[in-house]
C-alpha cells in the first residue's frame, strides 16, 4: 500500500489586518485612510497572494495543499475566514481555530487545518505573563494549544509568536525565554495527560534554531529541530537589513522517527522560498517580497517565507 503523506507548515502573514477600525487594538495603521492606505483592493490583493502560496505549500511533494497550517499576525476571524473562502482555497475544506489574543497591536496565532484529514478534539489558549524593564506588562500573543487526529494519529500542535526583538536582541531576550518556559508547561501538561504524546511546536519565535530560548526546547522536552541544519548566512525566512534570520521553525517530539505502521513518521523539512514569493531584482533581490516596507507599500506577500515539515503514514 502506497504510503500517505502530509504537509504541516507555518507562515508568519505580516499583519493580515481587515480594513475596519477594531477599538479594542492598535490597528491604525491598517485603515483605508491611514499613512498606509490599507483599501479593500490592497487587502483582496494580499488574500489573494496569501492563498496561491498557501495551496502551494508542499504541493509538489503530495500533490495537496497543507493538512496542518500554523499562522502568526491574523487580527481576527474574519480575515482566515475571508482566506479559507478564496478561490484558491475554497475547495479544500479548511477551517480553523483562532482565539483574541491580548497583544497590543490585535495580531494572533491561529491553526488552519483541512477537516478532512484532520479532527480537533480540544483547543486552549496560553497567555504568557511577560514584563517590560520598567514593570508594566508586555501584553503579547497567546500560545495556541490544539489537540486533534491527523489520519487517525493523535497530534498536539503548540503555535507561537513568541515578543520581538524590538529594542535589540539581548534586552528583549528574557522575554522570548519567558514564552520558551511556557511551552515546556504546556508540554509537560500535555505529559500529564498522555502517554508517549506526538507533538508538533510551530512559530515565528524571533530566535534562530541556535540561541538559547530553542535550544532549552529541545534539550528539556526532547524535541527534534530540523530548521538547524536549514540555515545559512544567505538562507533563511526573514532578512533585516542583509542578514537572514531561520525565525520561523517547526520542532517535533522524536517519536516522529518512529516507523511504526499506521503511525504519522518525520520524512523532510525545507524552507518554502519560491521564485514568486521573492524580491525579483535590486538591492533586496532574494528577500520575502513583501507586502510593506515601512510605510511603503510593495503589494508582495510577506516579510516571512513559510517553513514545513513532510509526515507520511505507513
Amino acid at each position: 500500500m502506497p504510503k500517505k503523506q502530509f504537509t504541516v507548515a507555518f507562515y508568519n502573514l505580516e499583519n493580515l489586518f481587515d480594513i475596519y477600525d477594531d477599538n479594542l487594538t492598535n490597528d491604525n495603521d491598517f485603515l483605508p485612510n491611514s499613512v498606509k492606505r490599507w483599501t479593500s483592493k490592497r487587502y483582496y490583493n494580499k488574500i489573494r497572494k496569501l492563498s496561491y502560496a498557501i495551496k502551494n505549500i508542499g504541493l509538489e511533494e503530495t500533490n495537496f495543499p497543507p493538512a496542518l497550517l500554523g499562522f502568526a499576525e491574523v487580527e481576527n476571524k474574519l480575515v482566515l475566514q475571508d482566506l479559507i473562502n478564496s478561490s484558491e482555497l475554497k475547495h479544500h475544506k479548511y477551517d480553523f481555530v483562532h482565539y483574541n489574543s491580548p497583544d497590543e497591536r490585535g495580531i494572533d496565532v491561529a491553526l488552519l487545518y483541512n477537516k478532512t484529514i484532520f479532527t480537533v478534539t480540544r483547543s486552549e489558549p496560553f497567555s504568557v505573563d511577560i514584563y517590560n524593564e520598567d514593570g508594566t506588562k508586555d501584553y503579547t500573543r497567546d500560545i495556541l494549544l490544539v489537540t486533534g487526529k491527523l489520519d487517525g494519529s493523535v497530534v498536539h500542535i503548540i503555535v507561537n509568536h513568541w515578543p520581538s526583538r524590538h529594542g535589540g536582541e539581548d534586552v528583549t531576550e528574557q522575554k522570548r525565554l519567558t514564552a520558551s518556559n511556557e511551552v515546556d508547561n504546556i508540554i509537560n501538561l500535555i505529559k500529564q495527560e498522555h502517554e508517549s504524546p506526538k507533538i508538533i511546536v510551530m512559530g515565528d519565535f524571533n530566535d534562530d534554531p541556535y540561541n538559547k530560548s530553542m535550544t532549552q526546547l529541545t534539550e528539556k522536552q526532547d524535541l527534534f529541530n530540523p530548521m538547524r541544519t536549514l540555515q545559512s548566512h544567505d538562507k533563511g525566512t526573514t532578512v533585516h537589513y542583509t542578514d537572514w534570520n531561520l525565525f520561523d521553525q517547526i520542532l517535533f517530539s522524536t517519536n516522529f522517527f518512529e516507523k511504526r505502521k499506521g503511525e504519522l513518521t518525520y520524512k523532510e523539512s525545507d524552507i518554502f522560498n519560491e521564485r514568486f514569493l521573492q524580491v525579483f531584482k535590486g538591492k533586496y533581490e532574494a528577500a520575502p517580497f513583501r507586502t510593506y516596507i515601512g510605510k511603503k507599500y510593495q503589494g508582495g506577500y510577506s516579510d516571512h517565507f513559510p517553513v514545513y515539515i513532510l509526515l507520511e503514514s505507513y
